[in-house]
């Protein structure tokens, strides 16, 4: 579709967005890039429990099921899936930034987005490598085991043979930008074998130590190794790597391309060299020694894991001696609760947080793990739900700088959003155009890429629903510095909608109200209702967190007005007469599945706060709401389980919180429902055949914190929802609460009995149990220790 005369050009816009002041906001992605050398710091503590911290397995993943079988390691740009097995170890490795694809500006014929791999785009593997060691053949080894050390974020595993104890060590290092394969022994033993890396999209191999391509969209990539071993000898033989007789072996991998969060440079530098910065980056690494390294790499993972601590109560000598895979068995098959298998199972969503959420892309659907090139919905940002799951755990267990991807990515993307917005959005064959004729602002479609692209279809509430999302980190951080960030993108949310809205007149009434035009509340029921639950609540949430957001940075004083008045006039949704649930359309009847996946009409139950059961919400809508969740079920896909685990949570029912959690917990069989043998969660998206899908991984850990502290600004409240599993004892430390607060708490035989307050930036809130409520009022850096909570 061409340009109007009356709509500015791509480049205009651009253009505009430099003078609006969003040029630093538009670059702050970083990429693939040289650094200086990180510091190399002394021997890093832990803390007497951190040997509970960690997972264990007796059997390597299988080569043809690693993604659910595979360890993730990753640095937040770079990941991989490793195997362990002891005679072929593979790794299955990612860049964020590996996609096909583009801008996907030209519209089906029925006005939405193309949604294929090589129009829209997908996630791809970068490369493979493998370490094989012919004489140490599962077959020929024994005491195999298998360990994830969540505590300082390493994968490592260990065997026998002939008498000698073989260990392996690797991880993705931050500092460093590489992955470290670190092979050692301990009874005389060597290793002799070869080292192979290759592309995965049919790349001619001319060289051992590194490969450079460039796929069909232009986009550039490379990766490299280096290998160092002592007592033997490391050599090149063609494309492959020899060593033989080796005591120890230091393997050392970087990949990465040329893409740069720039639209009006195509998304690409090309000054850039992959594979060249690639091999400069292992020959750096690989001239330190492997302790070293090692230092680095876990003072960097800790200095984030570290920021929250968790008990849930302690389990028994009889589950600790159990593999993971097993545990995860018993837990199902026996009422009996294991507390540490569910902490670790939290602390393992903020391992994967850290590996996969730093320094680069936001995560989408699969994080940054992959079997293939072929990840099913394209591995890419879903907008309806996926990647706002995806990071509402970060604020809550202390990872916020991880939550920087998710903004950044918004920022960089926001220029192209908009110029596709004011193009086409209101396409003649466009059946979510705005009505009235007026368009402004920016929209994204259900799906969206790296490269300013939407694929599937359009989305209206899709831009509210990401502006509330990053005004929670707002409430968590309370950074003036961010909320000027973040302005441009809600104030063009709001121009969106101050277009879109329709004015109504109630049946029966002569009331006038606003509501959505025709919509679809994702992803069921008819595809043009007016007034959709979903997209009235969280346009509801949008103008009163620009309002805020204005009147904080003393901005748009008059458009704020504009706004306020838009906001007091939405439709709001009511309860049905004949379902008794809170309406999800502007109807009394249920038009779409009963126990559908979403919870989209109740968003400000959560991850809003519009509607609350301490009395401040009208009684019959919690009640309705109430029973809209009651009747989508207890069971579903894990991220719908984890959101409805939320959704109890604020409601304060402690036992459909936690059996939400439970039932996340099943082992997946055959592709079922459930957590793999890696805990990844597994999406079953027809009988027999499941896929990976990460955002289960961060809602059910979020459902999880939520059970035990809730928070809004100006209030905090402990233990809303204790389940039983956990009553007896237990603690939490370095907990953010909404207001600039961070909480340490600890319990006993269901009520707390110590709670510590600190500010990092707020000054008042309230602190409540039950009927106990305390006003505090501190400095930013103060602390208060808060200790009698009788009712």
């Amino acid at each position: 579709m061409n340009t109007s005369p009356n709509e500015p050009s791509r480049r205009a816009l651009l253009s505009l967005a430099t003078t609006a002041g969003l040029t630093a906001a538009l670059g702050t992605l970083p990429t693939f890039t040289a650094s200086a050398a990180p510091v190399r710091p002394a021997e890093v503590p832990l803390p007497a429990d951190a040997s509970r911290e960690g997972l264990w397995w007796r059997a390597p993943g299988d080569e043809g099921s690693l993604i659910e079988q595979g360890l993730p390691l990753g640095n937040g740009r770079i990941g991989a899936l490793a195997s362990n097995d002891p005679g072929r170890e593979l790794l299955l490795i990612t860049d964020a930034t590996m996609w096909t694809g583009g801008l996907n500006d030209t519209l089906d014929q029925d006005g939405q987005f193309p949604y294929g791999r090589s129009d829209f785009g997908s996630f791809t593997l970068l490369a493979r490598l493998t370490v094989d060691i012919p004489d140490h053949d599962l077959g020929a080894v024994s005491g195999y085991r298998r360990t994830l050390d969540l505590a300082q974020g390493l994968v490592t595993s260990s065997y026998v043979r002939s008498g000698v104890t073989y260990r392996r060590e690797m991880y993705a290092s931050h500092p460093d930008d590489v992955i470290v394969l670190r092979f050692t022994q301990s009874g005389g033993g060597r290793y002799t074998g070869s080292i192979t890396l290759t592309g995965t999209h049919g790349e001619k191999p001319t060289a051992a130590e590194s490969f450079g391509a460039a796929l069909p969209n232009g986009l550039r990539y490379g990766a490299a190794v280096k290998a160092r071993g002592s007592g033997g000898k490391v050599t090149v033989d063609g494309t492959r790597i020899d060593f033989s007789g080796c005591k120890d072996l230091t393997v050392v991998v970087s990949a990465g391309t040329d893409y740069t969060p720039d639209a009006e440079a195509g998304f690409r530098n090309p000054s850039l060299d992959p594979e060249g910065l690639a091999r400069t980056k292992v020959r750096a690494a690989a001239a330190e020694s492997a302790d070293a390294l090692r230092r680095t790499h876990v003072a960097d993972y800790r200095a984030l894991y570290g920021r929250l601590g968790l008990s849930l109560g302690t389990s028994t000598d009889a589950q600790r001696e159990l593999d993971t895979w097993e545990r995860l068995h018993a837990r199902t098959r026996d009422p009996e609760p294991d507390p540490e298998l569910e902490a670790a199972y939290l602390q393992y969503g903020r391992y994967l947080m850290i590996t996969s959420s730093r320094d680069s892309l936001p995560m989408g659907l699969q994080g940054l793990w992959l079997d293939g090139n072929d990840p099913d919905w394209m591995g890419d940002y879903h907008t309806d739900i996926n990647i706002q799951m995806n990071y509402w755990m970060a604020d809550r267990t202390g990872l916020s700088p991880c939550f920087d991807a998710f903004t950044d990515y918004c920022l960089a993307q926001l220029s192209s959003w908009t110029d596709t917005t004011r193009r086409l959005f209101n396409d003649p064959r466009n059946r979510y155009r705005n009505s009235s004729g007026k368009n402004a602002g920016w929209a994204v479609a259900f799906s969206t890429n790296p490269y300013g692209g939407s694929g599937w279809w359009w989305h209206p509430a899709g831009n509210a629903w990401l502006c509330t999302t990053l005004w929670e980190h707002y409430e968590y951080t309370g950074s003036r510095e961010y909320l000027k960030k973040i302005y441009a993108l809600l104030k063009g949310a709001c121009e969106f909608w101050e277009a879109r809205l329709l004015t109504v007149t109630l049946p029966g009434t002569s009331k006038e109200v606003l509501v959505d035009d025709r919509d679809w509340s994702p992803e069921h029921g008819p595809q043009d209702a007016k007034g959709i639950t979903y997209a009235q609540e969280v346009v509801w949430t949008l103008f009163g967190n620009y309002c805020t957001a204005a009147a904080e940075l003393r901005r748009d004083t008059d458009y704020a007005d504009t706004i306020a008045a838009l906001r007091r006039k939405l439709y709001l949704p009511q309860v049905s007469p004949t379902t008794g649930w809170l309406e999800e359309w502007m109807s009394p009847d249920n038009l779409g599945e009963t126990t559908h996946r979403h919870l989209s009409p109740l968003i400000n139950l959560f991850p809003g706060d519009r509607i609350r059961p301490d009395g401040s919400t009208p009684a019959e809508i919690v009640a309705g709401a109430t029973a809209l969740l009651t009747a989508r079920g207890m069971e579903s896909f894990g991220w719908a389980n984890a959101w409805r685990s939320l959704c109890w949570a604020r409601l304060k029912n402690a036992d459909n919180a936690y059996q939400l959690v439970v039932n996340n917990l099943r082992p997946s069989t055959d592709g079922s429902n459930g957590t793999a043998f890696n805990l990844f969660d597994i999406y079953e998206v027809e009988r027999g055949r499941g896929i990976f899908q990460i955002d289960a991984n961060f809602g059910t850990p979020a459902a999880m914190v939520e059970m035990l502290l809730y928070s809004r600004p100006g209030h905090v409240e402990l233990l809303p929802a204790l389940p039983d599993a956990w009553a007896d004892s237990g603690h939490v430390r370095g907990v953010p609460a909404r207001g600039g607060f961070e909480v340490d708490l600890r319990w006993r035989d269901g009520r707390p009995t110590e709670a510590r307050i600190h500010s990092v930036g707020g000054r008042t809130t309230t602190v409540a149990y039950g009927d106990v409520s305390r006003t505090v009022t501190l400095r930013p850096g103060e602390s208060v220790t808060l200790k009698d909570f009788a009712e």
